[in-house]
């Protein structure tokens, strides 16, 4: 069935809000992050953005929330614009069948993560990052505040305190690469960008406009060049094999689009020639991604017939 951009209105996604909030009450915040864990679980927004720009709405879609592991997806940008194909020398490209935190893998593997969208693979990333930028924080929010066209786009601080002050995990997962020789910068000061990068609030809009250039063969909304169609393609190809982490597969099977989530309770999807989606709900599911959004990610590819596959 070919996509239908008329069907695709506020009011469709209106709908698909209000039938989501039976929902709520089945999955569980961050915990583990205290500072994410005190935010109001009962909220549900959603945004496409079409690759001209145009953007449909509902729900809390303008409410700001902390992007956590939807950075990776705008880091790997970063990397693969500074490295080319060298980035790959010392990070995989597979699904790791394990959670987004596991370090079972990193081990048996020598300290190669297995793709840079579980979190060893994003220390990894931002390792690289902290070689050639001179302010990685910095100059991740200016792309995203070029890509989103919001120039109030910022990182809460509370957030990235919480984050750094439970990262013990984050830490060994870097010192074992190290161990390993791959890993070049000092890992307390990685972890502080690391941290900053997953602290940065967007809103759904914020998100879908961000990410539309992976919808455009690397063209932004604003008609500029963000990568090459060749590179936008196998960004697509990372996110629809390993972008949900050890749900990768699942969220594959039932929504059909590349994806990328964070246990901020957002996930980033694109249909290439068309849009890109951003759902965002705080509850997640037992593999940590958002539970509402999960199901409405699904109802829109389902109801539109819609899917790369």
């Amino acid at each position: 069935m070919t996509f239908k951009r008329s069907a695709l209105t506020e009011h469709f996604l209106t709908d698909l809000v209000e039938e989501a909030k039976q929902l709520l009450g089945q999955g569980k915040t961050a915990d583990y992050i205290p500072a994410l864990a005190a935010i109001d679980p009962n909220q549900i927004g959603i945004a496409v953005c079409f690759n001209d720009g145009d953007i449909v709405q509902a729900g809390a879609a303008q409410t700001p929330f902390s992007i956590q592991s939807i950075s990776k997806l705008f880091t790997l940008v970063q990397a693969l614009k500074l490295y080319q194909d060298e980035l790959w020398q010392g990070i995989g490209r597979e699904p790791s069948g394990h959670r987004f935190n596991s370090m079972v893998q990193l081990e048996t593997d020598h300290g190669v993560p297995r793709n840079p969208f579980i979190n060893a693979g994003a220390l990894a990333i931002c390792d690289r990052l902290q070689s050639r930028l001179s302010a990685p924080t910095f100059q991740l929010l200016e792309l995203l505040r070029k890509l989103a066209d919001n120039p109030a786009l910022h990182a809460n601080n509370q957030v990235a305190r919480s984050e750094l002050a439970h990262g013990s995990r984050n830490a060994a997962m870097a010192y074992l690469m190290k161990a390993f020789g791959n890993f070049s910068n000092p890992v307390e000061q990685v972890l502080h960008s690391y941290c900053h990068h997953c602290a940065i609030e967007m809103s759904c809009v914020d998100l879908a406009k961000a990410s539309v250039f992976l919808a455009n063969k690397g063209i932004s909304f604003s008609g500029e060049a963000i990568l090459s169609a060749d590179q936008t393609t196998r960004i697509n190809a990372l996110m629809a094999t390993c972008g949900l982490y050890d749900a990768s597969g699942e969220f594959a099977y039932e929504v059909g689009l590349p994806g990328k989530s964070g246990v901020g309770g957002g996930i980033v999807a694109v249909y290439p020639g068309h849009f890109s989606v951003c759902a965002w709900s705080p509850e997640l599911n037992p593999v940590g991604n958002s539970l509402i959004s999960t199901w409405l990610l699904e109802q829109l590819t389902d109801r539109l017939e819609v899917s790369i596959y």
